[in-house]
């Protein structure tokens, strides 16, 4: 028979884990698994080591001494998944609605402290009502706390929030500062006020899941980067995931061996870009023709897609893809795919992630609503992103390359180390007919009809683009390294990629300082 103490402690584990049995009945009646189920899928078997079990909360106003469960509404530890380290932290939706107090907070808090002392990414299931209001001030201090460790871990460990469930007020702010969010699409929402405030001052009407449900944030705020149809499917996103992303900003990316050969020539990219300049492709093709098959991870795929960004393999060899696509809106910058490519570029460079980026762009979005809305600071957010990422960047230039948007878009002038250019490039300040338009103006005013000035047009396009709109010209400065022949894509990008695998940062500011300040 085992000692007292021991029964005890075997008691006090059996109540912590087995939590209240109407609460749990009530979280699968909604769709949602619990924290530790929800732990146990996301870490491989007989590694979590949970810590802080026996934490209760220690407020006693409004009858809080009589709501007590061990743990606080929050399970925390460490654990391996798919054999590699990582912190965990899941909120208990059955005690309190997994609302924070100052314990569960205090929870959280040691928790991404493990996760930075250890240099090992950090995985939060978010599921809260929120903060804890019979705990007053308590609650806003543990939130504080948690968000400054979100940014004291930002750019050193990776972190992933997945909300499957509620998210509201200020505990939203949580995943927004971490470097993913996963939403469960039936289970989850996020917003800063709910439907009820909304309806009372403006007068709105709508329901939690069209304010912020998964698919909104997902397509409309930016602020989901990819949606899980439920917890199962939310947990296999984030292995997928981690198993791209090093284990901190000290470490290189995983080399994964993916049988595919580096050499490997897709004779489908000569023909894939139509001859008619005007006709539009699909730039995810490209993406899949030319990285490891079947390793192409997108992200944000619903938000402002006409720019791709998403991570890969090339040779085993995790790298970052930015891409216009043409297929959607034709490929142009405008402010969200501004914020969706610089935000990406800077978290593969935080991580030692290569940057691969395929050019084919007619500029940024003109109109008053874009530069009411900001299309200048917004846009102005590549430049920076490409300028300050010192890990490998490699250019493709597959099609139009034009005025600013060529700059941005990971030109040599930015501090790309290899750009070539596919013969379909066309690199130029605009695009052929607006050059025609001002530089053959005179000629073209002399038209007598419509038809023969369309005529005209044409051929000054045609001459504008044989002389100033071609890779050559390009070449002949030294602004590409070279014009390959597009099947030969992928291992021109592999070898590029095997040469800079020993690059290091050089670039030394002149005057020392603590960081820059890039546009908001």
């Amino acid at each position: 028979m085992a000692r007292p103490e021991i029964e005890m402690l075997r008691k006090l584990r059996e109540q912590a884990i087995k939590g209240d049995p109407r609460a749990i009945e009530k979280q699968h009646a909604r769709g949602k698994l619990t924290a530790r189920e929800r732990i146990e899928l996301l870490v491989d078997p007989g590694t979590f080591v949970e810590f802080d079990m026996f934490v209760k909360h220690r407020a006693t106003e409004f009858g809080m001494d009589k709501r007590v469960a061990l743990g606080d509404g929050v399970v925390t530890g460490w654990g391996l998944i798919n054999g590699r380290p990582a912190v965990v932290i899941a909120q208990d939706f059955t005690f309190m609605g997994g609302s924070l107090g100052e314990m569960h907070a205090a929870k959280i808090v040691k928790a991404m402290q493990y996760a930075l002392e250890a240099g090992v990414p950090v995985v939060f299931l978010n599921d809260s009502g929120g903060a804890r209001i019979q705990e007053g001030v308590d609650a806003l201090k543990g939130y504080g706390e948690v968000f400054y460790m979100n940014v004291m871990a930002s750019g050193v460990v990776p972190q992933i929030a997945a909300i499957m469930g509620p998210c509201a007020g200020g505990a939203v702010y949580s995943p927004a500062l971490m470097d993913f969010v996963i939403m469960t699409r039936k289970t989850s929402f996020a917003f800063i006020t709910g439907p009820r405030v909304v309806r009372a001052v403006t007068g709105e009407q709508v329901d939690e899941f069209s304010l912020g449900g998964a698919d909104v944030h997902a397509t409309k705020s930016g602020f989901a980067h990819l949606v899980a149809e439920d917890d199962k499917h939310a947990i296999e996103l984030i292995k997928s995931l981690l198993s791209y992303l090093p284990l901190n900003c000290m470490e290189d990316p995983p080399i994964v061996d993916t049988g595919d050969d580096p050499n490997r020539e897709e004779s489908e990219l000569d023909d894939i870009v139509p001859s008619d300049p005007s006709k539009v492709y699909d730039m995810h093709r490209v993406i899949e023709l030319v990285v490891d098959r079947g390793t192409f991870f997108e992200i944000m795929p619903s938000f402002a897609p006409n720019a791709i960004v998403g991570f890969a393999r090339m040779n085993g060899r995790t790298v970052g893809i930015v891409a216009n696509n043409p297929a959607y809106l034709g490929g142009v910058l405008d402010i969200d795919s501004s914020d969706k490519i610089s935000r990406f570029v800077r978290f593969c460079d935080a991580f030692n992630i290569p940057i691969i980026t395929f050019v084919d762009t007619p500029g940024y979005l003109p109109g008053v609503a874009q530069e009411h809305g900001g299309i200048i600071r917004h846009g102005a957010k590549i430049l920076y992103a490409y300028s300050e990422a010192s890990v490998p960047k490699i250019t493709i230039i597959v099609r139009k390359a034009y005025g600013g948007a060529y700059i941005a878009m990971g030109s040599k002038h930015l501090g790309a180390d290899f750009v070539v250019a596919w013969p379909t490039a066309e690199i130029a300040v605009m695009g052929p007919e607006g050059a025609a338009e001002i530089i053959w103006r005179k000629e073209l005013e002399k038209a007598a009809t419509p038809e023969e000035r369309q005529a005209m047009l044409k051929k000054f396009a045609e001459e504008y683009r044989r002389r100033i709109a071609n890779p050559y010209v390009a070449a002949s400065r030294g602004y590409i390294e070279n014009v390959i022949e597009p099947h030969e894509t992928r291992p021109t990008i592999i070898k590029a990629l095997e040469f800079l695998a020993s690059k290091r940062d050089v670039k030394k500011p002149r005057v020392p300082k603590k960081h820059g300040v890039p546009p908001t």
